[in-house]
């Protein structure tokens, strides 16, 4: 069996890869040593040697020439977390090193936090719950007639990346009707997807919720703006799990003000977190929470972790990882 090493901090580890699940990793290759944190490694370098595949998540060290240097038989690297960018170097691909990540794993679970946000918005929960509270009382008479509920509404979604797409398929039992803007989107997306590519001022300007799930690039920073939020339709509802650099967040405070009807679901920030005498911790149709879409909690944390399991099974077997990414992958990766 391939010489493997678990590579991570110790409160990763026990989130990421719990005891019962290292056990499985452990019929697949053989670990050379304990899971073993950067500051164990650097005391002990020599346990890098024999090491030919790395398992690591958050955290991990990164790939650079000093590392590998120490790691000469290393030849793949399953990362139990999300973007690689900070954990890859020119030497890593130079050498030939293959990576696969959890991406798709921590997808699921974003796609599962935003598609109860939409179904929810939909209802006009987030508005009637602050209205109830504000009111104490029921008033049934007073309820915003706005809010149409859920079948047949017409949904948006910015990005046809992988949270965009598991949304999308996380939706299909409503029966909306779903608008998207990606441009790099083609009609065999439309087709597959079961959606209408539309601009990007038309899904704003149609959409009971929009949602975005574009990643952070340079040309994508800011993308949506102050002349896109004012076109929102009357109790609509915008929502960010992406990044907070993708929204202007000037223009979205000020659009905010203006417009009660209008509520921002926001579980990122730029920066992250606001400063503390930002609007966002004030407004009453801002619900703000603490980038806590992806996996946090110990089951969804377990789901990365088997992600890599499963993963390191299928390389072993026939060569492929299904979710490798490559050098020329990465610049368009968040």
């Amino acid at each position: 069996m391939p010489k493997a090493l678990f590579i991570l901090e110790a409160t990763i580890r026990q989130r990421v890869y719990p005891d019962d699940l290292i056990a499985r990793f452990a019929e697949h290759v053989e670990l050379i040593a304990p899971p073993q944190t950067k500051a164990q490694i650097a005391a002990n370098p020599a346990l890098l040697r024999d090491m030919e595949i790395l398992i690591s998540s958050w955290l991990c060290p990164r790939l650079d020439a000093a590392f590998l240097a120490r790691a000469p038989q290393l030849r793949a690297v399953f990362y139990g977390a999300g973007t690689i960018k900070r954990l890859v170097s020119d030497a890593m691909w130079e050498r030939g090193i293959r990576i696969s990540h959890a991406a798709s794993a921590n997808a699921d679970c974003v796609a599962e936090f935003v598609t109860a946000q939409i179904v929810l918005a939909l209802k006009g929960m987030w508005s009637e719950a602050a209205r109830v509270r504000q009111q104490r009382d029921f008033d049934n008479a007073s309820k915003n007639r706005a809010y149409r509920g859920v079948r047949g509404a017409t949904v948006g979604i910015i990005g046809l990346s992988l949270v965009g797409r598991r949304v999308i398929r996380l939706l299909r039992p409503y029966r909306l009707r779903i608008l998207a803007y990606d441009p790099y989107a083609s009609a065999a997306d439309e087709a597959e997807l079961g959606i209408e590519l539309v601009s990007l001022a038309d899904l704003f300007a149609s959409s009971a919720v929009t949602s975005l799930h574009a990643p952070w690039l340079p040309e994508t920073e800011g993308m949506v703006n102050r002349q896109l939020l004012e076109q929102m339709p009357l109790c609509s509802t915008f929502i960010n799990s992406a990044r907070g650099a993708l929204v202007d967040e000037a223009a979205l405070i000020d659009c905010l003000r203006q417009r009660p009807d209008v509520y921002a679901l926001l579980d990122v920030a730029h920066p992250e977190p606001p400063p503390r005498d930002s609007a966002l911790y004030d407004l009453p149709n801002v619900v703000l929470t603490p980038h806590i879409a992806g996996a946090i909690g110990a089951n969804d944390t377990r789901r990365l972790g088997e992600c890599m399991l499963d993963e390191l099974i299928s390389y072993l077997a026939s060569g492929e990882m299904r979710f490798e990414i490559t050098r020329g992958q990465l610049p368009t990766m968040a």
